[in-house]
C-alpha cells in the first residue's frame, strides 16, 4: 500500500483539470505536492488554494518537454515517493489536417515528457526500492478513434511505457510500484464537445470521480485503473476480427465521437 500521507508528490499539468483536483486531494491527504505545470499563474492559484487549506505545496514552472530544464529542476528536490505524469494536450483533427509541429507537440507532452520525468526521477526510487509511478494515459490508448491519430499514438505509447516499466522493475526494484491510468472522456473541458451513444455504458466522467479513483488505485498500489468499467473489455474484443472490432466501435459510438469535439484554448501542457 502507498501511504499518502507524509510522501513527496511530484504532479505534472497540474494547473488545471485532473492535476490540479489532483493535488488539492493528495494534498489534503497529507502529501507535500510539488506541482509542474507551464501555466505559472494558475499553478500559483492551486498552490494558494491548497496552502489556505493548511496544506504544504509549491510550484515550479517547467516545460516538461525540455529534458534539460526537467532534469535541473529535479536535482534540487528531495527523494519523490509518488511521481503522477498527467499532462497532456490534444489536437482533435483528421491526420491530414495536423499541423507537423501541432504531431511533435502531441508526442512531446504526451509521450516523451513522461520518459524525461522518469529519467530524473525513478533514480532514487530504485535505490531505495520504493516509490510509485503513475502515468495517467487514456481509453484512447488502448482504441483507435477518428480525428485522435496524433493523441492515440502518444497514448499507445505511454501504455506500453508503463507495461515495460512495470516488467523491469519486478526484476531491479519491486518495492516500486507503477499504476496506468486509462479513463474514457473526462468533462476537463479538454474534450470539449465530444459525444457519447451510450451514455449509460460510456459516459463522459465526472472530474471529481476520476480523481477519488486514481487517488484510491495508488493508495492500493493497482496496476491500473480504467474507467468507466466497459473500457475493460476492450483488450478482450481484440480476439475478434478487425471488421467486426470496428464494426463495434461504430456501433457503440465510439468512432463519431469526436466530431462535434471542440476543445479548449488557452496553456494545457
Amino acid at each position: 500500500m502507498t501511504e499518502l500521507s507524509g510522501a513527496n508528490v511530484v504532479i505534472t499539468g497540474a494547473a488545471s483539470g485532473l492535476g490540479r483536483l489532483m493535488a488539492v486531494e493528495i494534498a489534503r491527504k497529507g502529501a507535500s505536492v510539488s506541482l509542474w505545470d507551464l501555466d505559472e499563474e494558475n499553478l500559483e492559484a492551486v498552490v494558494r488554494d491548497i496552502k489556505r487549506d493548511s496544506g504544504r505545496a509549491r510550484a515550479v514552472v517547467c516545460d516538461v518537454t525540455n529534458r534539460g530544464a526537467v532534469y535541473e529542476f529535479a536535482r534540487d528536490m528531495r527523494p519523490v515517493d509518488v511521481l503522477i505524469n498527467n499532462a497532456g494536450v490534444v489536437n482533435g483533427k483528421n491526420l491530414l489536417d495536423i499541423d507537423d509541429k501541432e504531431i511533435i507537440r502531441s508526442m512531446e507532452v504526451n509521450a516523451l515528457s513522461v520518459f524525461w520525468m522518469l529519467k530524473a526521477f525513478l533514480p532514487k526510487m530504485i535505490e531505495r526500492n520504493r516509490g510509485h509511478v503513475v502515468t495517467i494515459a487514456s481509453a484512447a490508448g488502448l482504441i483507435g478513434v477518428p480525428r485522435l491519430s496524433d493523441y492515440c499514438a502518444s497514448k499507445f505509447a505511454a501504455v506500453g511505457l508503463d507495461e515495460s516499466l512495470r516488467a523491469e522493475l519486478k526484476r531491479t526494484a519491486p518495492g516500486v510500484k507503477t499504476t496506468i491510468v486509462c479513463p474514457y472522456y473526462t468533462d476537463t473541458g479538454m474534450f470539449e464537445g465530444v459525444r457519447t451513444r451510450f451514455s449509460f455504458l460510456l459516459p463522459i466522467l465526472k472530474q471529481d470521480r476520476v480523481v477519488s479513483g486514481i487517488v484510491r488505485a495508488i493508495e492500493r498500489d493497482r496496476a491500473s485503473l480504467q474507467m468507466p468499467f466497459l473500457v475493460r473489455s476492450i483488450p478482450l474484443l481484440r480476439i475478434l476480427p478487425t471488421p467486426w472490432f470496428d464494426a463495434v466501435a461504430r456501433m457503440m459510438g465510439i468512432s463519431a465521437s469526436m466530431d462535434a469535439f471542440v476543445g479548449r484554448s488557452g496553456p494545457d501542457a
